[in-house]
């Protein structure tokens, strides 16, 4: 069956789905990514809200008979992948192909360590203790063992954490519930898959380099799929770099110390150097006095003191127990797998410790609860461009995001994509009479002290006149927390009840369900709702955007970056940070319009958007939406739009040709 067919108005699709008419877009996209496919080439595509690039890519994949893995961006795209978007497009096709679901390990239930947690009884809170109950029956009756099917435990719950494995504490062939792993099961239904859903991280963490038990997945595919690409530069980076964190440590010394109870009760000083390494870590924890801090390990001595001294602790406790491991890891696998760890963990530190070099920047990153050291490659280009040419196969690079004012070069720089085939098809939204886009005039430079009341002042009017139905977008924490507070009192002083949620309340999905349900619904939030959010129709009516989304300079990596980009004679604004704050703008502003139907407001505080030489080319970077800087226009433009749409005898528009270009 020809592509042609598939996609024609009269073809299977058509069937299928009452309404469906053929978009030029959709079936372009797809010959391309069939043609990469035939000459197992690389295919960088960007199609926008609305072409319907996940059919665009599938059809061509199904149809052409050879072992596929398609990677996402969030788990969220994964379910619905595997759920829904490909039986429907097998249906449709009528071909024979298998599909398998592959997640990170942390996601299904290990025999092992649920067995431990039983016999051990340590918990935090009574809940646990019933949530423990639920996944111990539903360990006896699942196939697949994923938690997220375990009926009423959250798959944020804490019990979790003690009933799933790592990669640093599964036994392996050694573990007694070898044979019944749920996660050997699900590699093995992805080895004799057709086609493999997986997201990022695990393609880069399991699938590509860490893990050996699933080595076989890559080398027999013919073709990978990245749905969400324009996240693969941070996620590659991640995973190609190296990291230590304070929980892997803990992890250690808990499961040192239980081990020995079991298999070691003899060998008291065990338990001891375990509770001696918890405690280095966690005082190391304690130099810093602040939350969500990031220091280059090159600057941690004059900012800092006290840290290296605290570290070289956490390095020796670790060695002691480590040595002590050593000694009994004959008595019993789990002892030899806490060996195993410990002698890896020694090694990370060692490098660590040792410092940048021309090619990484060694840095650590305080949390709330605890800290990460990592090592972050500076450049992955090259590292990339090895994985590309170690087997042929197709490889395709999806997104609504990828370019920038219509060029690809900054995805390409950071991936080392050279001789991939590019290809942008626009969405075939009328943009220009879906949305208003509105920069505010008169507003402070976007760090003046008052510029989030300010982002707030100019909003109001806008939230009267969608009534709610609002994303407020931040750059920053402290901009959402202070936006939360504001937008609560103008609803006070207004005497409006209207619903207002808050990033950070519950989880995304559930913040998101409530946002759907409920009238007249705000949401305050930050970056972490920029992308992978949509939601069709009037509840999302208003997009506001406090500034463009330049990373922060105090960031180790970027820093780095900078430094590095600038020595080799480029400049590091124009050619790493615009683009990147282009391309995560676009992201913010795609909340928006998810439908045909959908009619929206989307404001961008940031007058550099309008004034700045560089604002303005990530201004055309953006979707061609009405544009005006004048408050009433836009409003006009939206009561129209709304009319029109409710009455179809309405008075025609006169706000079309009102554009406000920079």
């Amino acid at each position: 069956m020809t592509l042609d067919a598939v996609f024609a108005d009269d073809g299977p699709f058509a069937d299928a789905f009452p309404g469906y008419k053929l978009r030029v877009q959709q079936l372009e996209m797809a010959q391309a990514v069939e043609i990469a496919i035939k000459n197992q080439g690389q295919l960088i595509a960007e199609a926008g809200t609305g072409t319907g690039k996940t059919f665009a890519y599938l059809v061509p994949a199904l149809l052409s008979g050879g072992k596929v893995i398609v990677s996402t961006g969030t788990k969220t795209l994964q379910d619905q992948l595997f759920a829904r978007d490909i039986p429907t497009v097998r249906k449709v096709l009528q071909v024979p192909v298998t599909i398998a679901l592959l997640k990170g390990r942390s996601n299904y239930v290990c025999h092992y360590h649920l067995a431990r947690t039983e016999q051990e009884g340590r918990f935090m809170r009574k809940e646990d203790v019933a949530d423990l109950v639920k996944v111990q029956r539903y360990a006896k009756t699942t196939i697949s063992g994923d938690k997220a099917a375990c009926p009423g435990v959250p798959e944020n719950a804490p019990i979790w954490g003690q009933v799933t494995s790592t990669r640093d504490n599964c036994l392996g062939q050694d573990c007694p519930s070898h044979q019944d792993c749920f996660v050997l099961k699900a590699r093995k239904d992805a080895q004799d898959a057709d086609v493999v859903v997986v997201n990022h991280h695990l393609f880069f963490a399991d699938v590509w380099l860490r893990d050996e038990g699933a080595g076989e997945l890559l080398p027999a595919c013919n073709t990978v799929i990245f749905d969400e690409a324009h996240q693969l530069p941070e996620v590659a980076s991640l995973f190609f770099g190296e990291t230590l964190t304070s929980g892997q440590l803990i992890d250690l010394a808990h499961d040192s110390r239980a081990e020995a109870l079991v298999a070691a009760k003899d060998f008291i000083m065990l338990p001891a150097a375990a509770e001696a390494l918890e405690k280095a870590v966690k005082d190391l924890r304690l130099v810093f006095k602040s939350d969500a801090t990031r220091f280059p390990l090159h600057q941690l001595e004059q900012q800092n003191p006290e840290f290296i001294p605290a570290l070289d602790v956490v390095a020796e406790k670790l060695g002691t127990l480590c040595d002590l491991l050593g000694k009994q890891a004959e008595r019993a696998e789990g002892l030899e797998n806490c060996q195993i760890r410990a002698l890896e963990c020694v090694d990370i530190l060692k490098r660590w410790k040792a410092g940048d070099d021309e090619e990484s920047v060694h840095w650590v990153d305080v949390l709330s609860h605890g800290l990460i050291l990592h090592a972050t490659p500076l450049n992955i280009a090259q590292l990339f461009q090895k994985q590309l040419k170690s087997h042929p196969r197709a490889w395709v690079f999806a997104s609504a995001t990828l370019a920038v004012n219509g060029h690809f070069n900054h995805f390409k720089h950071e991936l080392g994509l050279w001789d991939a085939v590019e290809a942008t098809w626009e969405s075939p939204f009328d943009y220009k009479q879906q949305a208003a886009l509105y920069v505010p005039q008169d507003m402070p430079e976007p760090n003046a002290p008052d510029f989030t009341k300010q982002v707030m002042e100019k909003a109001w009017p806008l939230l009267q006149t969608t009534q709610g139905h609002a994303f407020l977008l931040f750059t920053s924490l402290r901009a959402m927390r202070e936006a939360h507070e504001l937008v609560l009192e103008k609803l006070k002083a207004a005497g409006l009840e209207w619903p207002v949620f808050l990033q950070g309340q519950g989880s995304r999905t559930e913040l998101l369900d409530k946002f759907r349900q409920a009238p007249n619904a705000i949401l305050v939030a930050s970056q972490t709702f920029w992308e992978g959010i949509d939601v069709k129709g009037e509840q999302l009516s208003l997009v506001v955007i406090d500034k463009l989304p330049f990373s922060p300079p105090d960031d180790p990596v970027l820093s780095a970056r900078i430094e590095q980009i600038n020595k080799s004679g480029r400049s590091a604004f124009m050619d790493y940070q615009v683009p990147h704050a282009a391309i995560t703008l676009k992201q913010g502003a795609g909340r928006l319009i998810r439908d045909e139907t959908d009619i929206g407001i989307l404001m961008i505080a940031d007058k550099r958007l309008v004034e700045k030489q560089y604002g303005k080319m990530i201004w055309k970077s953006l979707p061609p939406m009405f544009r005006s800087r004048e408050l009433a226009t836009v409003q006009r433009f939206f009561e129209v739009k709304r009319q029109q749409q409710s009455d179809a005898n309405a008075v025609p528009d006169q706000t079309s040709d009102e554009q406000a270009e920079p």
